[in-house]
């Protein structure tokens, strides 16, 4: 090989980054993904062929359920048709306290206003929320969760997308017995709007 062809290989071979086993690739991508994640979709981000996906992602739930005789204490999924990493029942007392210990004594306005219109259109999806507030609510409802005011309700039937309605502590916390206690919204809504519409412009 003549010395400019060697220089080209050799910058070729600095500059593309050592390739990542497809496990650990996997398990990136499903550490960030807050709803489940589709095997093709998976495969796509991956590169990889399905088969070869559907093999790693067997892999990994052995490697956390303990093939190695220890446990983890998170689990890997396959729900609404995707893929996703759950916290093992196991450890729900153990959460519970450290996320009562942590949380900030107030909500953020966001959250607030995350919080309601997810209480007044529930079930609903995280894109239908960022839909009505224009603004990515990811994290948002993260915090929600964690401090136990929504709860996960299942799928959307269309897109698969995570539903997430008002828990049992989010009427704790405002002192009511049922959705029903909750303020008419209309008379908050802009003029010209009523409740209706409001619904129509979230779907």
């Amino acid at each position: 090989m003549n010395t400019d062809a060697q220089a080209a290989s050799d910058e070729q071979d600095a500059v593309e980054p050592a390739r990542i086993p497809l496990t650990r690739a996997l398990e990136a991508m499903l550490f960030l993904a807050d709803e489940p994640t589709s095997l093709v979709a998976l495969a796509t981000a991956c590169g990889a062929p399905v088969a070869q996906v559907r093999d790693a992602l067997a892999e990994l739930q052995a490697d956390y359920d303990g093939v190695d005789g220890i446990e983890r204490a998170f689990e890997l999924r396959e729900i609404g048709g995707g893929w996703r990493l759950y916290v093992r029942d196991t450890y729900d007392e153990v959460l519970e306290d450290f996320i009562v210990t942590r949380q900030p004594p107030k909500l953020s306005q966001a959250a607030l206003e995350t919080l309601a219109v997810i209480a007044y259109r529930q079930p609903v999806t995280r894109q239908q929320v960022a839909n009505v507030r224009a603004v990515n609510v990811d994290s948002v409802v993260r915090t929600l969760v964690a401090r136990g005011l929504l709860e996960e309700a299942g799928q959307d039937g269309v897109t698969g997308a995570t539903l997430y309605v008002t828990s049992d502590r989010f009427l704790e916390v405002l002192g009511i017995n049922s959705l029903e206690d909750l303020p008419k919204i209309s008379p908050l809504l802009a003029d010209g709007h009523d409740l209706g519409d409001w619904q129509e412009e979230m779907a």
